[in-house]
C-alpha cells in the first residue's frame, strides 16, 4: 500500500484503528509464553488468511443468487427488551441475554458480565463502509443498566466496538480484555485503572466472580499494519453458584477439551457458529463443530445449553444468513444436547425447563425452494406468512 493512500485511509477516521502497544506493555507481550517470532501462536496451527484462490472466492461471495441468500428478506424479529425486563432479579441466580452477533449479557451471581458488546452500525472503522447491521441493537446501550464488567475476546471490529467502548468508558466499569487489547481502550479514553489485561490462563475477579482468560484459535488486528501484538481469547466466568463459558471467534481445536478439564462443566456456554467457509476453516467454527466444542467443554457429562453466537447480525461470510440457525438446531437434536435460540434481546436462563427454541429466523427469510425442514416435537416452529 502506498504511503499517501496509507495516510488518507488513517485521516478518515483514524481513532479506530486503535493503538499499537508499547513500553511496559510491549515488554510483557515479549515476555508471554504465547508469543514468538514476532507475534502471538496459535495453541495449534492455523491458517488466517483465506484459503485457495481469491478469484474462486470472489466469484462465490458476489454471485447474485448466492448473496441475496446472506441476508434476511424481511425484518428480523428483534424481543423489545427493556430495563425493567433485565432489572428483575433471575430466579437461578444466572440470565443470558443475547443482544446479537457475540454480544451477550451474562446476570451471573449477582454480577452483570457484558461481552464483545458492539452497539455500532457497522463492524468497520468507517462509517460509511463494511458490514452493516442486518437488525437493530434490542435497547439502546445507556437503557442497558450498570456493567460490572465488559469483557473483550479480540480486537476484531465485529468485537470490539470504538463508539460502543467509548459510551461504555463514561461508566463505572471494568474492562478484561486479552494481553495488548488494551492499548486500544487506553486510546480511545479508558483509565488505565480500570483495565484488567490476560494473558492465556490468567484471572481476575471483579464484582465476586472471576474472569479466566482461556485460548482460542484466531488472530488479531485492526489497523493498516497488523503487527499480530495484541491476543485472542475465549472466557469463563466462574461465580459462587454457576460457571459460563464465551469462545470469541475460533476455530476447532483439541484446546476444548483442556478447557473443559480444568473449568468445566458449564451451565451455559455460548459458541461461535457463524461466519465460517472452506477458505478459512481454521479460524471459525462451522455449527458441526461448534456442537463438538459444546460438548467437549463439558469435562464429563453434559451440563447447561449451548447458546450459539456470531450469526444473523452481520453478513461476514458465503453462507446463506439461515444456515448457521439451521444447522445448529440439527446438530441439537443428532446429539441430544439442549440449545437455547433466542431472539436478538431475549432473556433466559439456562437452568429453565423450557428454553427458547422457535426457528425465529424463518420469519425474516425466504422460503427455500424446498421449504423448510420439519421442526422436531420439544422445538417451535414458526408460522411464516404468506
Amino acid at each position: 500500500m502506498s504511503r499517501s493512500l496509507s495516510s488518507g485511509l488513517r485521516s478518515l477516521q483514524p481513532a479506530a484503528f486503535g493503538a499499537e502497544p508499547t513500553g511496559a506493555r510491549l515488554e510483557r507481550i515479549r515476555k508471554s509464553p504465547n508469543f514468538a517470532d514476532g507475534s502471538f501462536q496459535n495453541p495449534e496451527g492455523a491458517r488466517t488468511r483465506p484459503d485457495g484462490s481469491m478469484i474462486e472466492f470472489a466469484k462465490v461471495y458476489f454471485r447474485k443468487e448466492e448473496r441475496v441468500l446472506r441476508a434476511p428478506a424481511g425484518t428480523v424479529p428483534v424481543h423489545p427488551t427493556t430495563l425493567a425486563d433485565l432489572s428483575k432479579p433471575s430466579v437461578s441466580g444466572l440470565r443470558i441475554t443475547w443482544m446479537g452477533h457475540s454480544s451477550v449479557l451474562a446476570e451471573i451471581d449477582g454480577a452483570r458480565v457484558l461481552f464483545d458488546p458492539v452497539w455500532g452500525d457497522r463492524c468497520s472503522p468507517f462509517p460509511f463502509a463494511g458490514p452493516k447491521r442486518l437488525h437493530p441493537a434490542p435497547l439502546p446501550l445507556a437503557a442497558l443498566g450498570p456493567v460490572d464488567v465488559v469483557v473483550i475476546s479480540h480486537d476484531h471490529y465485529d468485537h470490539l466496538d470504538m463508539p460502543t467502548i467509548k459510551a461504555l468508558a463514561d461508566t463505572d466499569t471494568v474492562f478484561a480484555v486479552p494481553l495488548g487489547v488494551g492499548a486500544h481502550l487506553e486510546h480511545w479514553g479508558v483509565p488505565a485503572d480500570r483495565l484488567r489485561e490476560l494473558d492465556w490462563h490468567e484471572e481476575t475477579k471483579v464484582a465476586g466472580v472471576t474472569l479466566t482468560a482461556t485460548p482460542a484459535r484466531h488472530f488479531c488486528g485492526r489497523g493498516l499494519r497488523n503487527a499480530q501484538h495484541t491476543l485472542w481469547a475465549s472466557w469463563v466466568v466462574t461465580g459462587p453458584d454457576h460457571r459460563v463459558y464465551h469462545s470469541g471467534d475460533t476455530g476447532y481445536f483439541q484446546g476444548f477439551k483442556e478447557i473443559g478439564a480444568e473449568h468445566g462443566p458449564f451451565d451455559v456456554t455460548m459458541i461461535q457458529i457463524g461466519a465460517y467457509s472452506e477458505y478459512w476453516p481454521d479460524i471459525h467454527m462451522t455449527p458441526e463443530e461448534g456442537m463438538r466444542a459444546h460438548l467437549d467443554l463439558q469435562g464429563g457429562p453434559v451440563s447447561g445449553p449451548m447458546l450459539p453466537i456470531h450469526w444473523a447480525t452481520f453478513n461476514l461470510a458465503p453462507h446463506p444468513w439461515t444456515e448457521p440457525g439451521e444447522h445448529s438446531a440439527d446438530q441439537a437434536r443428532r446429539s441430544a444436547a439442549r440449545l437455547a435460540l433466542p431472539r436478538p434481546g431475549e432473556p433466559f436462563e439456562p437452568s429453565a425447563e423450557s428454553l427458547p427454541t422457535d426457528h425465529w429466523w424463518r420469519l425474516a427469510a425466504a422460503v427455500p425452494a424446498g421449504g423448510w425442514p420439519v421442526v422436531d416435537a420439544g422445538e417451535t416452529e414458526v408460522v411464516v406468512a404468506g
